[in-house]
């Protein structure tokens, strides 16, 4: 149950986390990103339906991770729906390309996390809700500007960058 060296960010709303002294703390619903950087701090996860209240752990917390759960070490912070809804995020942020066309949103992305770089970002033309939608690789040095909620691009069309998930 070791960590894996990358890890797609979409695999891990699949896993509930789980700390030391076996308590359930809920799905994991979002990173918790530094977008200047481009690295992730951590993630966050809600342990209710009920109630507003959001757990979020630094990833250095992260001590296994299996096919369900996410394995943490020590305490969380407490926070709530709407504070955590201002914190930055490229996640469905808005890709345009170098003329300012929009050719779709930031659907994932994989990281390291180790140290929570970002390796590569997936772009998806539409909803990236939707299974089976196509996905392209928007590598870190493609990127020549980023503003919450869009990313500019020194691409043309999504046709410039690799696929990544058909």
């Amino acid at each position: 149950m070791a960590v894996p060296k990358k890890l797609l960010f979409s695999d891990l709303l699949k896993h509930n986390v789980r700390c030391e002294s076996g308590i359930d703390h809920g799905p994991v619903i979002s990173p918790w990103m530094h977008p200047p950087v481009h690295r992730i701090l951590g993630l966050v996860s809600r342990p209710s339906n009920l109630r507003l209240q959001r757990e979020v752990w630094r990833l250095d917390q992260i001590k296994g991770i299996n096919q369900q759960e996410i394995y943490v070490k020590g305490s969380c912070s407490i926070s709530d729906e709407q504070t955590l809804e201002r914190f930055p995020t490229l996640m469905s942020a808005n890709v345009f390309n170098r003329k300012g066309q929009k050719l779709g949103l930031i659907a994932d992305f994989v990281f390291e996390p180790k140290n929570g770089n970002i390796q590569y970002y997936l772009v998806s033309r539409s909803n990236p809700l939707i299974p089976g939608t196509s996905r392209w690789r928007l590598s870190i040095s493609q990127i020549i500007d980023k503003q919450p909620g869009s990313i500019s691009c020194d691409i043309d069309t999504l046709e410039d960058l690799p696929i990544y998930k058909a």
